[in-house]
């Protein structure tokens, strides 16, 4: 009963919030405006929040996430040095392309072909513009980060990282590597992809445990899918894969997924393909009530990629 209540103090605040923008950003002055875009900014970027996340409907908050970002953004025109704004923007950004452009593009039938690559071009973009405000993020933080990134000189700033900034380090290089996924000989984007896999691995240095093993999940796609001659592994795939489930406790849908779309494929393992997919579909999306929305677009995922095997092993 004390959770509800303090949650719906947290929705009462936010609305007197929002009803204050509302009354003075029009006609205050600067100073009072800033202020009041500061406090709507900080109610929305506040941590914790399972608005989304928790969601049980991926239709209603693909079709709710387009104002939200064009909000943040309207904010940002205000308040631009705003980290937690940034991030909470970028990160926004980046899970919309991924999960409400790429995937459904992705989806698409190849007799629709030029509408497939306008949205998996669309996607990147989006990706990119996430980069850009997670970047800038980074750089407000750690001044001169920017350019170390773009030069492949993290290593001087990571004495300086912490627990609490993983959050930040990994949105900021997951939007790019999303963005590389999409054109692979963007050579511009390739280019900068070592810095963000750098920036990973410093991540799992400072809690492997982030997100129920999300770091791992990571790297059981980028060593399971690379040549050897790129820097692949099977044997580091499943060392992630391995931990990844330990850390989740078998009840994160994304393990499954990662691995049996990368070494799976590789390997043409197509029984164990279809037992880990089934994996996945067993888990239940109210087991986690706060990753409710990432579990059923996974499962969605894990449905179509066993509906198109064919495609994707030789027999």
């Amino acid at each position: 009963m004390k959770e509800k209540a303090r949650s719906k103090n947290k929705v009462s605040l936010l609305s007197l919030i929002l009803i204050f923008a509302v009354i003075f950003l029009g006609s205050s002055g600067c100073s009072l405006k800033k202020f009041v875009i500061r406090k709507v900014a900080n109610a929305l970027t506040g941590e914790g929040s399972t608005v989304f996340t928790g969601d049980n409907d991926p239709q209603l908050v693909a079709d709710a996430l387009p104002f939200a970002l064009k909000l943040y953004e309207s904010l940002l025109e205000a308040d631009g040095e705003n980290t937690a704004l940034l991030k909470t923007t970028g990160m926004a950004f980046s899970m919309y392309a991924y999960a409400f452009v790429q995937q459904p593009a992705n989806y698409l039938p190849s007799t629709e072909f030029d509408l497939k690559r306008a949205e998996r071009a669309r996607a990147k973009q989006l990706f990119l513009r996430a980069y850009g405000y997670l970047l800038t993020a980074c750089n407000y933080k750690f001044p001169g980060f920017k350019e170390a990134f773009e030069a492949g000189k993290i290593s001087q700033y990571t004495k300086d990282f912490k627990k609490e900034d993983i959050s930040l380090l990994y949105w900021t290089s997951m939007s790019l590597m999303g963005a590389y996924s999409l054109e692979k000989f963007d050579m511009d984007i390739a280019m900068l992809t070592p810095s963000a896999v750098g920036l990973l691995k410093e991540c799992l240095l400072l809690d492997e445990a982030y997100g129920d093993g999300l770091l791992h999940e990571f790297f059981i796609t980028y060593y399971g899918s690379m040549p050897p001659s790129m820097g692949g592994s099977e044997e580091k795939a499943r060392e992630h894969y391995k931990r990844a489930m330990e850390l989740s406790h078998g009840e994160k849908c994304g393990p499954y997924v990662a691995f049996a779309t990368s070494v799976s494929v590789k390997n043409q393992d197509r029984d164990e393909f279809n037992r880990l997919l089934d994996s996945a579909l067993k888990i239940d999306p109210e087991a986690d009530p706060s990753n409710r929305l990432q579990t059923l677009i996974t499962q969605k995922h894990a449905r179509w990629l066993k509906a198109h095997s064919d495609d994707m092993f030789l027999e």
